[in-house]
């Protein structure tokens, strides 16, 4: 294609400088858990090509260095190609072969540029962008969810796992359709928070279980052309070891790199998290309103004035941030999820860096604000008195009443309880309702447990 000038301090060549000029778009390059990756592969397939007797030692070790110097985060500066590039991440592959031989030559005592050690014959040897690329996305998004976003979820459900045991007292009024329900203890409903966290993070090893099923070996269409075929088996055994993670090749390299349905399902378990994580986030802000004309029943930690007009105003800003982080999170899912459908042509998938960076993103994101949430708001969480004081006039407490005097006139019981503002307990006194009786049906905290004297219903 012609002569191409590239910068006197570069180590990448003239193909990642086209591929800059070609690609204008973002000015954003490949985050570094993705370069990370690239560079563990290279270094785990220069190994496994060296045992295979198909890579001098000496070479080996030189391109091994050089790629732990890309996993060292060393040459990040190195990797200057935008985002939106070819869809295969082509450009990004081959700026790693240009920029680990350059190094490896320069190691080797050799002139930058001389091909001493060669980017595709030595640094690339038994792969193709087409396997490299979706394996170093999937083996970064496994390692982020690892050791960002599952460490996270354990201190949010910590977190929410202490609030359970210490509001376990507090008795207050239930709420379905956003109308009151019998009575919950405010720990049960921090139980059950606790307990979605606790779903989010076995989904959150499920999609380590999906991403690290990897497709390299494959090379340029599934078939393994170029590639030996110990290959893949021994590459995917040294980077398992390198990551402690379950890494193993694919069973089926055909599927495995024409399509991104491993990204899809690993970023869908990522969506699901970000729903329960807007559950209790949600759940909480309306607990938290007010303090005087809101629910009041929780009173949120103070982390900054909340208004530049109204002196003394505390928003629920931490709650606001996640709610945030998770919108950004579904739009990321459209993106992996057209990316899977439209890119996935044949034998390749030709979207494969905006899924990539989506995934990660998300993953950071939910990671951060899980961890945010639960230091920041969980952890400050307090509650008042307002929970009991409301759930003694609630009108709903009519229904422990249904064995006693029927659902009929406990329906009536209830209109007019919410028509004057009288309690169930004066009202079903009035009625002829022993004390004894009374105090056996309305006993709160008997209300809170399985039981077959409490009513029935659902609603």
């Amino acid at each position: 294609m012609g002569e191409m000038e590239v910068p006197a301090d570069a180590y990448y060549g003239a193909s990642t400088q086209r591929a800059v000029l070609n690609f204008p778009i973002s000015g954003l390059p490949l985050p570094h858990r993705l370069i990370r990756a690239l560079g563990l592969v290279k270094k785990a397939a220069a190994q496994t090509n060296r045992d295979l007797g198909l890579l001098s030692r000496r070479r080996a070790r030189a391109i091994t260095a050089a790629a732990q110097e890309i996993v060292d985060g060393k040459l990040d500066d190195q990797f200057p190609i935008d985002i939106y590039q070819t869809g295969s991440a082509t450009s990004s592959n081959t700026n790693a072969n240009e920029v680990i031989a350059n190094r490896a030559t320069e190691i080797l005592g050799g002139e930058r540029g001389s091909k001493l050690v060669h980017p595709n014959d030595h640094v690339n040897l038994c792969q193709s962008s087409n396997d490299v690329i979706p394996t170093s996305i999937q083996l970064a998004s496994a390692i982020a969810v690892n050791e960002e976003l599952i460490p996270a979820l354990e201190r949010l459900e910590r977190a929410l796992d202490t609030k359970s045991k210490e509001f376990l007292p507090v008795i207050k009024t239930g709420r379905t359709h956003l109308q009151d329900a019998t009575p919950i203890r405010l720990g049960q409903e921090f139980k059950g928070y606790a307990g979605q966290i606790d779903e989010s993070i076995r989904r959150a090893r499920g999609a380590i279980d999906e991403l690290t099923r990897i497709p390299l070996g494959g090379t340029a269409v599934g078939t393994g052309l170029n590639s030996h075929p110990q290959y893949a088996r021994i590459v995917a055994a040294r980077l398992a070891k390198a990551t402690r993670l379950p890494v193993r090749e694919t069973t089926n390299h055909f599927h495995a790199q024409a399509t991104l349905d491993v990204l899809v399902a690993a970023h869908g378990a990522l969506r699901t998290i970000g729903t329960s994580m807007w559950k209790i986030g949600s759940d909480i802000r309306l607990m938290g309103t007010g303090p005087i004309a809101g629910l009041g029943e929780l009173r949120l930690p103070e982390t900054q004035p909340g208004s530049s007009i109204m002196p003394g105003k505390v928003n629920p800003v931490i709650i606001e941030s996640m709610l945030m982080v998770i919108a950004r999170v579904y739009g990321n899912d459209t993106t992996v999820l057209v990316a899977g459908q439209a890119g996935s042509i044949f034998e390749l998938n030709v979207m494969m860096p905006v899924a990539g960076v989506a995934m990660l993103e998300s993953i950071t994101l939910l990671a951060a604000a899980a961890r945010n949430f639960a230091e920041r708001c969980v952890d400050g969480l307090q509650a008042t008195d307002r929970g009991p004081e409301l759930v003694e006039r609630s009108p709903m407490l009519a229904t422990a009443l249904n064995p006693v005097i029927g659902y009929d006139e406990a329906a009536k019981l209830a209109k007019e309880s919410i028509r004057t503002g009288k309690s169930i307990r004066q009202l079903a006194r009035a009625k002829g309702v022993s004390e004894k009786e009374l105090n056996k049906v309305l006993d709160l905290g008997k209300m809170t447990k399985p039981g077959l004297e409490g009513p029935g219903g659902g609603g």
